[in-house]
């Protein structure tokens, strides 16, 4: 029996998704070595989704069918007396407090204490005298009850997803009293049937309460993954989020690990020399996510293979990168490639030429990549004409930061070494006022301009997952040797799990 512990369905099925039981699931005597995310959920977090989650308890209780009851029993003098109830609903619900326990046997012990609430419904009853009096009635009644609530969710695995258990349910009734019509009917009437249905009641509310809540447990856990698979997931780029090791339960936080391998067209990274361990991760932050190297390095591999390192500028933003300064000497060298075409008729192509290599240092995320730019001029009527082309060699270190919900990438060191250049305006590539201002160009503005446009299409990516309907405090992003931590303190967007309730319950 599962006594203490603090009910918040929110807190449990974003748990869920988090953890599974360790017994149902084999991972191998190395598990961390296939190690490519981890999640950790600290206790503050719990707590704050517990206050967030009343009305999901309430949605449960709200959701519960409850059937007909009905029952009889013979009465001296009076004959046998039959009764049934029906039409019953819960109105008038509230709950004065919850909590939540974390324990280390990989259950979430939960309580909600002290829950009132009124079922209305018909009485209908009927009963034949001794002299063949017979009377049948039926009356509106109002059941009071107050009522301890007491959960032991049980998490098990499933094809390395997480199945919750929330079957082991206990009801406490302080509480159950029994109205008929306003109290007209006489007193031993009430007294007769309040003592023919309270146990009868009792066992009902219990299996229906429990029964629903675990289905509000189901419901919310399929909810939470698929949001989560969705969320990592980028038409054929997915991540493989399924469980890689067993969970680690404290008292004071949970923590999930996820295998994080990269899925692209039916191919599949391999990972097997993983550097996590939980002393990487604390406690002092409310929520805790770690990426390895190889999980980041392989998406930008898979978005390499699906062609959207690719950046094409035009108009003002064409405008504003090759005029980052106004001198004489830039003026001259924009005049020489652009030939006197407007930015509006030409375009810049900026792509990768070669998979980029991925290195996280503690000073930022290092990327070395072949970049080719290529600007064309478009006169009307005729065919484009490639007026620059480069290839060069990059190196760039970049500190990402989230903040005002957006992905915000800043590079903070970078060099560039020229492979191929074709210019019209400087065949022999010796002119050294072109080359100056190229060089400082790509170095000033064009690799800001690309950082910021990968940020941009990946904050507007996280939107569409919305991630920005999420109140995310303070977050941090820090980079060490081979992985990365995200570390935040959140509030939660609990009507989104009441808007899925109300559509799927």
């Amino acid at each position: 029996m599962c006594w203490a512990g603090r009910m918040m369905l929110g807190t449990f099925s974003t748990l869920l998704v988090l953890v599974h039981a360790a017994a149902a699931c084999d991972f191998g005597p190395f598990p961390y070595r296939a190690t490519g995310i981890v999640c950790r959920m600290t206790k503050p977090a719990a707590l704050l989704l517990n206050q967030e989650m009343a009305q999901v308890i309430q949605a449960a209780f709200r959701n519960a069918k409850f059937p007909n009851i009905t029952g009889e029993r013979s009465m001296r003098l009076l004959g046998r007396v039959a009764y049934g109830l029906t039409n019953i609903q819960v109105n008038d619900l509230s709950l004065e407090r919850s909590e939540v326990e974390l324990k280390e046997d990989n259950t979430i012990h939960i309580a909600i204490k002290n829950v009132t609430a009124v079922f209305k419904g018909t009485l209908t009853y009927g009963y034949a005298g001794a002299w063949f009096l017979q009377l049948f009635h039926s009356v509106d009644f109002e059941i009071e009850s107050s009522i301890d609530l007491q959960l032991c969710i049980k998490l098990t695995c499933q094809k390395d997803q997480v199945v919750p258990d929330a079957s082991d349910c206990y009801l406490t009734f302080h509480k159950l009293t029994l109205h008929l019509q306003g109290d007209k009917q006489p007193g031993w009437l009430k007294q007769l049937f309040t003592d023919f249905i309270s146990f009868t009641l009792k066992l009902v509310l219990k299996r229906e309460v429990c029964k629903e809540i675990n289905a509000v447990a189901q419901t919310l856990t399929n909810f939470i993954l698929d949001l989560a698979a969705n969320f990592v997931r980028d038409n054929d780029i997915i991540v493989d989020i399924s469980l890689a090791s067993d969970p680690v339960i404290k008292a004071s936080y949970i923590e999930s690990h996820h295998k994080g391998l990269v899925l692209y067209r039916n191919t599949s990274s391999v990972l097997s020399d993983s550097v996590f361990s939980p002393s990487l991760l604390t406690e002092s932050r409310m929520l805790y996510f770690w990426f390895s190297e190889h999980s980041l390095s392989s998406l930008t591999a898979a978005a390499f293979l699906d062609g959207q390192l690719v950046l094409n500028l035009t108009g003002e933003k064409l405008q504003e990168l090759f005029e980052m300064e106004d001198s004489e000497a830039q003026r001259k060298a924009v005049q020489m490639i652009f030939q006197g075409t407007s930015y509006n008729d030409s375009v810049a192509k900026v792509w990768s030429l070669t998979q980029p290599q991925i290195s996280l240092q503690p000073e930022g995320t290092v990327v070395r990549s072949l970049v080719a730019v290529e600007v064309s001029i478009l006169p009307a009527g005729e065919e484009p004409l490639v007026a620059l082309y480069m290839e060069k060699e990059i190196t760039v270190t970049i500190q990402a930061a989230y903040a005002e919900k957006k992905l915000i990438l800043q590079p903070v060191d970078s060099s560039i070494e020229i492979k191929v250049f074709k210019c019209t305006a400087d065949p022999s590539g010796k002119d050294p006022s072109i080359q100056s201002f190229l060089q400082n160009m790509i170095l000033v503005a064009g690799i800001p301009e690309v950082t910021s446009s990968i940020g941009s299409a990946l904050t507007s990516l996280m939107n569409s997952k919305r991630l920005n309907l999420f109140d995310i405090i303070n977050p941090e992003i820090i980079t060490r040797k081979g992985y990365v931590i995200a570390q935040l303190d959140f509030g939660f967007p609990n009507h989104l799990l009441l808007n899925f309730l109300e559509k799927s319950l």
